[in-house]
């Protein structure tokens, strides 16, 4: 049997603007993708007649994880500039909708929050960005 993998590449990260319909923005030059790591909280829920002595638990809460990004930095150029102005951003205006575009056209779609953003400039090698998004809510995986 043959395998279906695939490289990463011509995966996307894109913003929308919050406008009806919504409008998404590709984030320019892009190397890595790292999608969602959700993860669910389990509480201890052992007592006194818990069977064998056992641990006993119980699912938690849900969360969504962080979205990492690799980019090339071009100082003045459209990725930098959108991120810093975005680092502005309070409140519930901080949280925009985004998406993780496949090659196969799927996508992960979630509402995330800019975290950080860490330029670097080695002497002798390009100039890069590593930027952190917070997922708030539920992520959600839509098949092509």
């Amino acid at each position: 049997m043959s395998t279906s993998a695939r490289i990463g590449y011509a995966t996307l990260f894109k913003s929308g603007n919050g406008a009806s319909p919504e409008v998404f923005t590709t984030l320019a030059e892009v190397t890595a993708i790292t999608p969602p790591a959700m993860a669910r909280d389990t509480v201890d829920a052992t007592h006194n007649e818990s069977p064998g002595a056992w641990r006993e638990f119980i699912a938690g809460l849900k969360d969504g994880g962080e979205i990492s990004l690799e980019l090339n930095f071009i100082p003045g150029g459209p990725a930098a500039l959108s991120i810093t102005a975005e680092m502005d951003l309070d409140g519930s205006l901080a949280a925009k909708n985004r998406q993780i575009l496949f090659p196969d056209g799927s996508y992960f779609s979630f509402s995330g929050i800019l975290t950080s953003f860490e330029p670097d400039t080695p002497l002798d090698d390009k100039m890069a960005a590593s930027v952190t998004f917070k997922v708030s809510g539920k992520p959600s995986l839509v098949q092509a």
